[in-house]
């Protein structure tokens, strides 16, 4: 007796008592179409076999089907994604990491075979064998992130392993900071050392080392007592770059104290005196060059094991100082938030009154007696503390 049709693809044989399920394999290579058939007891399982059918048909249909591995993939990705829209110091980075570790690891497997568990134990191969720090080893994670969600937008991958990998969990990292006594030593141990200003820029404004090389003259205001934070001049191996800030929040205006102003007037006056042609950046190493933030720091390095300061603590290096509000902080008994948190900034000209800065030698706040104005120092988070007058300021640092 024929089969008769229950549904479409579903058919009933009433003699064996059984559902048919006709199961369409696409056309072979000479144009013919292939079916399967499967045999259900039940209308019910035969249903739910027709839908675990369809969905894995469309799922195979959907896989991309090509024969790249993971090192192609990152070079196509670099070439194409990540060259003409990220920063040169960006690339660079993540050049380094692909070579030196993503490729000889992972490079050889194919993109559509690589699993959530081969990332897995690429990240305890590396830590292990290059001593790897979790912090490090979270850009690792970070660049097969981007990688992998570009690989599926541009349907080399129906979906990116990266989605069930255990990132490394970043460790908070301690930093020491100078207490205001001891920044007040420090600042006196580098009077008339090549190194003050940079060192006021640092400990006084807040201002990071690749900001205070990459400071030209044309952005400070000496009538208003303005420092603009536009560039940063940083490296990526050998080369030097001078660049716009890494983030629209970096871009920021700082008051100048008096004694941070007197400095800067006179590096002016010996470059006009001393070089042949006037440089555009305030800060120049013995040869009249712009230093670079690694030159630096190893100079302000060979300063400390020199001169043994309060603490080496790395003034020079990132933001290591005490910079802006947090003295205040610190006379309340707080602890200092990061550094990003509370570097001291202006609004742009034009908007409304500066806020707080950073204190002159830690000793008081070098503002304008004109300038009654409210300072907001820590505004009204949990620790900080509204300063309405200068006077309020004063008693502070007596």
């Amino acid at each position: 007796m024929a089969r008769k049709t229950v549904e479409r693809n579903i058919s009933y044989d009433e003699a064996r008592k059984i559902y048919y399920v006709s199961m369409d394999l696409g056309k072979d290579k000479d144009g013919k179409r292939r079916k399967r058939y499967q045999t259900y007891r039940t209308l019910h399982a035969a249903r739910a076999g027709l839908r675990n059918f369809l969905t894995h048909r469309e799922e195979e249909l959907r896989t991309p089907q090509h024969s790249l591995t993971l090192g192609d993939w990152l070079e196509t990705w670099m070439d194409n994604i990540v060259r003409p829209t990220r920063a040169e110091t960006t690339v660079y980075g993540y050049q380094k990491i692909i070579d030196n570790h993503v490729v000889p690891a992972l490079g050889h497997i194919p993109l559509l075979k690589l699993t959530p568990m081969d990332i897995q134990q690429y990240y305890i191969q590396v830590q292990q064998n290059a001593n790897l720090s979790s912090n490090t080893l979270r850009r690792h994670h970070d660049l097969l992130s981007s990688s992998l969600r570009s690989a599926v937008r541009q349907d080399k991958l129906l979906q990116s392993p990266m989605d069930k990998v255990e990132p490394p969990r970043a460790k908070q990292k301690e930093t020491s900071y100078y207490r205001p006594e001891e920044l007040k030593r420090l600042y006196s141990l580098l009077e008339g050392h090549p190194l003050e200003l940079c060192a006021k820029l640092a400990g006084s404004l807040g201002m990071r080392r690749e900001e205070i090389c990459g400071l030209r003259w044309e952005s400070i205001d000496y009538q208003r007592q303005l420092l603009y934070i536009k560039e940063a001049r940083t490296a990526f191996g050998a080369t030097i770059v001078q660049k716009e800030t890494k983030t629209r929040s970096s871009v920021r205006t700082l008051f100048i104290p008096d004694d941070v102003a007197r400095l800067l007037q006179m590096e002016q006056e010996r470059q006009a005196s001393k070089l042949d042609e006037p440089s555009p950046f305030v800060v120049l190493d013995h040869k009249g060059l712009p230093y670079s933030p690694n030159a630096l720091s190893l100079a302000f390095t060979r300063f400390v094991r020199k001169n043994d300061p309060p603490r080496p603590a790395p003034l020079l290096r990132h933001c290591g100082l005490f910079p802006g509000r947090a003295p205040v902080r610190h006379r309340q008994g707080a602890g200092p938030r990061h550094p990003r948190h509370h570097r001291p900034h202006l609004h742009p000209p034009g908007g409304p009154h500066p806020r707080g800065y950073a204190a002159e030698g830690v000793g008081r706040a070098e503002i304008s007696q004109n300038r009654t104005r409210t300072s907001a120092w820590g505004g009204g988070r949990p620790g900080g503390v509204k300063l309405k007058k200068i006077s309020e300021i004063e008693q502070f640092y007596r």
